[in-house]
């Protein structure tokens, strides 16, 4: 599956990621020219948990999914990555081993830099370092908006920032309607579930109270956001009791 080429798409993805666009054009361009292609097929696994971090990771096409298996042998989705988004160098900081699977979640491009060129790049541009920790810190701070959200809002809010963020990572104009948008990641309602900590039956019930309220249409290929106002505005009124 392995192309050594990013398609034009591909590569607009990599270079439009918002902490990948703030780094000078020279460190894009060394960090780009040693970096390689790897090509997955839906649920091809690109790495394991125990695996030692042997690169430094992007999406940029389909997503990847990041999940852990509980004691009980089921396996729980913990996030998508996004194309645009780069991961893994966490564990090639620590040293120690990766601690989640990551599998392709759709047809799924990643550009990969080996770890050896990756501490050859930070040698040379010191800028990387900053860049990373305000790249660390962005993830810490979303880490903690979970956590707080998780503890004091209600599943209706939680999921309708949920299908905001969906829309504004995957949204794509709907083909039956203009106004409407299509988020393009296939999810299945059990997959939404895990990402809020929920069980299916509750979330199917808060998207049925969604269409019945015109903010969204639940299509067997998958939702389309109809207002994102009303999400919002149901986002924004749960959190406030």
């Amino acid at each position: 599956m392995d192309d050594p080429i990013l398609t034009i798409d591909e590569r607009a993805a990599i270079n439009s990621g918002r902490w990948f666009s703030s780094l000078s054009p020279s460190l894009r361009h060394d960090i780009l020219r040693c970096a390689y292609v790897k090509r997955f097929k839906d649920g091809d696994l690109i790495a394991a948990r125990g695996d030692p971090p042997e690169e430094w990771i992007a999406c940029a096409l389909g997503a990847v999914r990041v999940s852990s298996t509980s004691i009980s042998g089921k396996q729980v989705t913990l996030t998508y990555v996004e194309p645009g988004i780069w991961f893994g160098d966490v564990a090639i900081f620590d040293g120690e081993r990766r601690t989640h699977d990551a599998y392709a979640h759709g047809s799924t491009t990643i550009l990969c830099v080996a770890r050896a060129d990756l501490r050859k790049i930070l040698t040379q541009h010191v800028e990387l370092y900053e860049a990373l920790l305000r790249l660390h810190a962005r993830r810490i701070r979303q880490l903690f908006g979970l956590v707080e959200d998780l503890n004091t809002l209600p599943l209706r809010a939680r999921l309708a920032k949920q299908l905001l963020h969906l829309v504004r990572s995957y949204g794509v104009p709907s083909l039956a309607n203009g106004s409407d948008t299509r988020i393009s990641l296939q999810l299945a309602q059990e997959e939404l579930a895990q990402l809020l900590g929920a069980s299916r039956q509750r979330v199917n019930q808060e998207l049925k109270a969604m269409e019945r309220e015109e903010a969204i249409r639940i299509e067997p290929g998958g939702l389309v956001v109809r207002n994102r106002q009303t999400l919002l505005r149901i986002s924004e009124a749960d959190a406030d009791k």
